[in-house]
């Protein structure tokens, strides 16, 4: 054995040294609306990094190691560049960052922040009002940092907690010489969206996040994303939902400028996309939706955007309506526990010469496993399906990102974690070229007959009707089938669409033989109001199945 052996951690310190070291001028931009443009670098985001670690010492927070945790410091924030700085400091330190989702309702907010005992929380100014509720309840957090874009602030006190001011703090610190740590330090610790009971909470460490940044990073330079070092990135999945899927990371890794749009206003992110010369984005289709169907969005080209898109299936008619406008479409799949990303849909360098429409399709698939990423696609007895297409399975995955338990929950990581693999309750298909297509989730496949109907199929062939804005398919209970599908629809602004043009646009694919004709919903309920959405931006059908349950649908 050789003593002098360096034993190498991936921390996340490792990416942003790099970037300061080699990038120095590259920008980190933020701008917010209805603010002023502030425009750092990685040398100048690297030494405000360096401050914050002198910060958290001051806040007296605790680091972790190898089997325990840290500090807890919780963040209520929107995409700002501050939220960028702990995204590294804290992890660096030694705590756990938990970036908290303030879109979730304020009870599953307190339960999340409960389940954390949080003891440090970093607010943004305009999410005091949700601060003060949160620390009169959760009673384990002693100190609070307020985070201003304004140059000059008042007086703020909360009963029985120290407050503190971000820039204050920062202005007086000296640069924090941070410890070598273990790789295997817990870095993160965030809850899913609860749409199926209570959010289930759940961590990563500094070798997770490393791994999982240095994947996709690889993944994306092969095309269509084709992702170097001219792109320039902005977050556009919220930076509180499972590490803005890792972008703020892999840019950093790539050495790329970034830019952070603060609070989502999409004129404001349209014009900013514009001025800043953003290239690629991350996001939900909802998100692709308001930006093409934005007022302003005819203002703007947005030919060489690249929309990295997941979280819900993309609509083959949102694909084609992106593609009108020359934005490069690639989907890819991920949960929260996957870190999450371990599907991308980038293109073999064989399909080079493919037809444009045979790759389009490509785009509708979940995509290929990230490297050092198994799938499986298992029936009921865990028995591999075959590899056609057609054959509908439970997606399950091994990786080195993928979470190893649940906080606080044995039984459910108990039941995640069956026979070695972790169990993701998708049901999905894979073809010959080893593309997975997620058909649904688990809890959103209608099982007709003793047979299955893919949910998220039928509302892809209903996007493709020229009047239709959203559309959601759910199961209902039926005396003789079990289950049956039925759709809800909501019109474009300003157009008019019956069920009658629902069920004939749907027979025409069942005539082409894309879907059997029992697939076709029994039912297609028109809606002017928009769909219930979930807090990351997905329809949320179980909010439609109690609102059905109660007209007696």
């Amino acid at each position: 054995m050789n003593p002098q052996y360096y034993e190498y951690q991936l921390t996340l310190d490792k990416i942003i040294r790099r970037a300061a070291q080699l990038y120095p001028s590259v920008e980190v931009v933020y701008a917010p609306p209805g603010g002023s443009v502030t425009r750092s670098n990685y040398a100048r985001e690297w030494d405000r990094i360096q401050r914050l670690g002198s910060v958290l010492e001051e806040l007296e927070v605790q680091p972790g190691g190898p089997g325990r945790f840290g500090t807890r410091v919780a963040v209520l924030d929107w995409n700002t560049i501050r939220y960028y700085e702990l995204y590294f400091a804290v992890p660096m330190y030694g705590a756990v960052l938990h970036t908290v989702n303030v879109l979730l309702a304020p009870e599953d907010i307190i339960y999340t922040m409960l389940q954390a005992q949080d003891e440090v929380l970093f607010v943004n100014e305009d999410l005091i009002a949700l601060a003060r509720v949160v620390t009169s309840l959760v009673k384990s957090i002693k100190k609070v940092v307020i985070m201003s874009d304004r140059a000059e602030h008042g007086e703020v006190s909360f009963d029985g907690v120290e407050v503190y001011w971000y820039e204050d703090l920062l202005r007086n610190a000296r640069p924090y010489s941070f410890p070598d740590l273990s790789e295997n330090t817990v870095a993160t610790m965030m809850f899913t969206s609860g749409t199926t009971g209570r959010p289930k909470g759940t961590y990563f460490t500094h070798r997770q996040l490393v791994l999982h940044a240095m994947s996709v990073a690889l993944s994306i330079t092969a095309p269509p994303i084709n992702a170097n070092i001219y792109d320039v990135a902005m977050p556009l999945v919220p930076m509180f939902h499972v590490h803005s899927w890792g972008l703020p990371y892999i840019a950093t890794l790539f050495g790329i400028k970034q830019v952070y749009p603060g609070r989502f206003d999409w004129g404001h992110v349209l014009r900013v996309i514009h001025e800043e010369g953003v290239t690629i984005v991350n996001g939900v289709p909802t998100i692709l939706y308001n930006l093409l169907t934005h007022p302003d969005s005819p203002k703007y080209d947005l030919s060489r955007l690249k929309f990295i898109v997941g979280g819900a299936a993309l609509p083959r008619g949102l694909l084609e309506e992106a593609r009108k406008r020359g934005i490069t479409v690639a989907q890819g799949f991920g949960l929260t526990e996957t870190a999450p990303v371990i599907l991308l849909g980038v293109e073999k360098p064989y399909m080079r010469d493919w037809p444009a429409d045979r790759k389009r399709e490509l785009s509708l698939s979940a995509g290929l496993p990230l490297p050092l990423v198994d799938v499986r696609i298992v029936d009921e007895l865990g028995r591999d399906v075959p590899r056609d297409g057609r054959t509908m399975g439970e997606l399950v995955v091994r990786a080195p990102w993928v979470a190893r338990e649940y906080i606080n929950d044995p039984e459910k990581t108990r039941y995640a974690w069956r026979d070695g693999w972790f169990h993701t309750d998708d049901i999905a298909v894979w073809d010959s070229e080893g593309y997975v297509w997620i058909m649904d989730r688990a809890k959103d496949v209608i099982k007709s007959g003793g047979e299955w109907i893919s949910s998220t199929r039928l509302e892809d062939l209903i996007s493709t009707h020229p009047g239709v804005y959203e559309v959601a398919v759910i199961g209902v209970p039926h005396p003789k089938w079990g289950e049956r599908p039925i759709a809800i629809v909501v019109p474009k602004p300003g157009q008019r669409v019956t069920e009658e043009e629902i069920r004939n646009h749907l027979m025409r694919y069942v005539e082409q033989g894309v879907i059997p004709k029992w697939w076709v919903p029994d039912r297609v309920i028109i809606m002017e109001s928009e769909l219930p959405k979930t807090s990351t931006g997905k329809i949320d059908k179980k909010v439609l199945r109690d609102r059905l349950s109660q007209l007696g649908a």
